[in-house]
């Protein structure tokens, strides 16, 4: 994946239409494709390639950064890195197991890598020698495998395809200290990446989608000749927006990167996600994610409309990590109960803008996502269609209501029904909730919070707790480390009065801080600095000195601390913004 360098490698991660061209005669197809693709929600990532036998580590030395990426980082050479083949034999990979894993998580589709950065092939390919059956002991091409396990299952198979770069050919981008000349890329995409396509194309079975990645510095008319090929093959086959200029049947955010609103655009799009740090496997990175976590932001990506594929990276052996497992399972056995408010769902017509629940639609219905116990009381405040009944999707238990032209007011038990995400139904008068003026998603937000939950832990040592409901650990913060950062996805734009909910005990006072609203390749929109004070380790809420203005361009929302000892004791638990008049 790209988590680090994505920003060098693709114009843009605002979420632009991911449009094909207007006279796209597969239009009727891609339509069906992505209305079952909607509806499906929640998917397994995989990456997997010979960079999991360094597994994070070098000629004896930890390598920072994701797995995948190593081969880069490392600058290995070409001849070097090839040796890697002879000693890949995942002998305990099995498909069927990896299939079945996806099924018990509750995920739908499933996506792996065929060909990474790396440039090697894990099928069996004629366009290069370097693949996992022409140049491993393993000799065996595991996607025929694990492609007719999905099947089986009704588990939507795809690709991912790295289509420009390619650390091993000399027309690939990427690598410059085997291949420090300028080369044209064309010869490599028709003789490697064209031929590679239509085989993983052919040899499958029916493809649910092809995940392309970091398109760089390819022509439109080289992203057109790309989609058409795609397409004739398998017209109901969806194209991610990673293939470039605008070409995709949908869209991606940035890696782990969640928009901040409900996020309404004419076309579907997709959060990718890791279980830990890094994508392909590293022994040494344990920084697992609390599986309420996921299932929060599960809940909160189909709130805004989105999908969810979350990635796992299984070991040189064929083996995917037993917490990884122990996650998914996790994650699994809340959809068997709750799935019902996940899967086919419409995005949450309400606007949230200082709440920790979410909402789903189905016809006639609407799911309340209960991610924080409010106590014996949930007030909502903008619901104009009539609550006929409503219960707990969990155990059926009735909820007791009240009702005022917009303002519903709900009696819960002292304990939620579920420790992670208590479901409650809704069932309404009308098939689709009518929403009071005011409390329409997509409005631009007059107060907005900004919870840690929701944000993406960038850096390796930064943490979310759900006991305290803030994230700490902020050490040796740099722009692109050990800091929270939003995403507004164009949902924002103004000038804002900027308050803080954090805990610092007295005596570890005085970190400094930094909030940013940043683009790439420009001076940031606006900063705010100052001084951590001491709350007497309580939670509290104090306004910042200064305003933020955020813009329609404005990319990340990015708050981190001094790398010091003192800073790592801080808890953040949310950001919030109050739009200025005028």
């Amino acid at each position: 994946m790209t988590r680090r360098l994505f920003h060098l490698f693709v114009p843009a991660l605002v979420l632009a239409a991911a449009a094909a061209p207007a006279q796209d005669r597969f239009a009727t197809e891609t339509a069906k494709a992505l209305k079952r693709f909607d509806g499906i929600k929640f998917g397994m990532f995989i990456h997997w390639g010979l960079y999991a036998i360094p597994a994070g580590e070098w000629k004896g030395r930890y390598v920072r950064g994701i797995g995948e990426w190593i081969m880069f980082r490392e600058r290995i050479p070409v001849k070097e890195y090839e040796q890697l083949a002879g000693q890949f034999n995942p002998v305990k990979f099995n498909g069927d197991e990896w299939a079945q894993l996806a099924q018990d998580a509750g995920m739908r589709y499933m996506v792996i890598t065929s060909k990474h950065h790396d440039g090697f092939a894990m099928f069996k390919s004629a366009a290069s020698k370097y693949n996992i059956v022409d140049a491993t002991p393993y000799a065996r091409d595991p996607m025929k495998e694990l492609s007719a396990a999905c099947a089986r299952r009704g588990i939507d198979f795809g690709f991912y395809y790295s289509q420009d770069q390619d650390w091993h050919e000399p027309g690939g981008r990427g690598n410059n200290w085997d291949f420090p000349e300028k080369r044209d890329a064309q010869p490599y995409l028709e003789q490697k990446v064209f031929p590679q396509v239509k085989e993983i194309l052919s040899g499958y079975g029916k493809l649910g989608l092809i995940w392309f990645d970091t398109p760089g510095m390819l022509s439109e008319k080289q992203v057109d000749g790309l989609r058409a090929q795609v397409k004739t093959l398998q017209p109901s086959c969806l194209i991610n927006s990673r293939i470039g200029h605008n070409r995709g049947d949908y869209a991606q955010t940035g890696d782990n990167a969640i928009p901040i609103q409900v996020y309404l655009q004419d076309g579907k799009w997709e959060v990718p996600a890791t279980l830990n740090d890094t994508w392909g496997y590293k022994k040494n990175d344990n920084n697992w994610k609390d599986p309420r976590d996921l299932v929060a932001k599960l809940a909160d990506i189909v709130s805004k409309g989105g999908n969810y594929l979350l990635n796992v990276g299984p070991t040189a052996e064929g083996v995917i990590p037993e917490a990884s497992q122990k996650i998914l399972r996790s994650i699994g056995k809340w959809l068997e109960v709750n799935g019902e408010s996940i899967y086919g769902t419409s995005p949450s017509p309400l606007y949230f803008p200082d709440i920790t629940w979410r909402v789903t639609v189905k016809p006639g219905k609407v799911y309340l996502h209960i991610l924080n116990w409010p106590g014996t009381k949930l007030e909502i405040q903008g619901l104009e269609s009539q609550v006929k009944k409503a219960w707990f999707l969990a155990n059926k238990a009735s909820v007791q209501f009240s009702q005022k032209g917009p303002a519903l007011a709900l009696t819960l038990p002292p304990k939620p029904v579920d420790p992670w995400d208590s479901v409650i139904v809704l069932e309404i008068a009308d098939q689709q909730p009518k929403i009071a003026e005011g409390y329409r998603a997509g409005q631009l937000p007059q107060r907005l919070d900004l919870h840690a939950w929701i944000a993406r832990l960038r850096g390796e040592e930064i943490r979310y707790d759900w006991t305290t409901a803030s994230a700490s650990n902020f050490r040796r913060f740099e722009r692109e480390s050990n800091s929270l950062a939003w995403y507004p996805y164009k949902s924002l734009n103004g000038v804002y009065d900027v308050e803080i909910t954090y805990a610092c005990d007295d005596a570890i006072a005085g970190s400094k801080f930094r909030l940013a609203s940043e683009r790439r390749g420009a001076p940031p929109d606006g900063v705010i600095e100052g001084v951590v004070e001491g709350t007497g380790g309580a939670f509290v809420t104090r306004k910042l000195a200064g305003s933020l203005p955020v813009r329609p361009a404005t990319e990340t929302i990015t708050f981190g601390l001094t790398g010091d000892d003192k800073s790592a004791a801080v808890k953040v638990r949310k950001i919030t913004l109050v739009r200025r008049a005028g």
